[in-house]
């Protein structure tokens, strides 16, 4: 390094040094923003949109690995339907949400996890034993109907096969409907995640046709999460392949 009236210059030497010496700044400047990251996941909160099934049967056992880690994380859940969620996620009032797909263009989605939709019945339904519920049995009892707002999956399985049953109840509470079918009050068609360690006197049959709803997260950009949220997505990824 030369010093005169001109200021600073670099000699020959330290020219040759300087692409090294500007990597070393990089990479401390990478650093010191890392550390900094750390220090932001230390707390915060995480808002997720989501519907019932995955709200009891897949979140709660990630969340408690979550907070293993990072125990000043703390969680909102908005419980809601396909349209809620969508709205929330588009607003901001969720960092992410998990949706049935393909959702909206406008969002950034991954996909999670195929779940069967299964018929369920009650426990002395003259077809509690066959293998495969017949759809067009499903004409022959009153029918509940999971579906709030907008046509979801269910909707979409009896219109593709030409099928009008009976509706006798629309909800968008598995449990309410589970609850009806055991008392004998008719059929329905629910996802086979709500099905998992039921109370319920139900029994839960494969229709003939198989059926299934895509369910993924989704959000308005992952670039733009936190990086508690990002961190949340990838004890999801590992959760679910373990």
């Amino acid at each position: 390094m030369l010093i005169n009236n001109a200021g600073i210059s670099l000699t020959s030497d330290g020219l040759k040094l300087l692409p090294q010496l500007q990597r070393i700044c990089n990479d401390h400047e990478m650093l010191m923003t890392q550390i900094e990251d750390l220090h932001d996941i230390q707390s915060g909160i995480i808002r997720i949109g989501t519907f019932s099934s995955v709200a009891t049967h897949w979140l709660p056992n990630i969340i408690k690995f979550f907070k293993k880690d990072y125990p000043g994380i703390d969680f909102e859940l908005l419980l809601g339907d396909y349209t809620e969620i969508e709205d929330w996620i588009i607003e901001g009032r969720v960092d992410f949400g998990f949706l049935r797909l393909p959702t909206k263009a406008e969002m950034e989605t991954i996909f999670v996890e195929q779940d069967r939709l299964l018929v369920v019945i009650p426990q002395d339904h003259p077809l509690c034993d066959c293998d495969q519920f017949p759809i067009n049995e499903l004409l022959n009892s009153p029918f509940m109907l999971l579906e709030k707002g907008a046509k979801a999956e269910i909707s979409e399985i009896l219109e593709k096969h030409q099928i009008s049953p009976q509706i006798s109840f629309t909800t968008w509470d598995d449990y309410a409907i589970m609850s009806m079918v055991e008392n004998g009050l008719g059929i329905s068609i629910l996802p086979e995640l709500i099905s998992q360690r039921i109370p319920y006197q139900i029994i839960a049959k494969e229709l003939e046709v198989p059926a299934y709803r895509t369910i993924g997260v989704a959000m308005r950009e992952q670039k733009s999460l936190s990086l508690a949220a990002k961190r949340f997505l990838e004890y999801l990824s590992y959760r679910k392949r373990n």
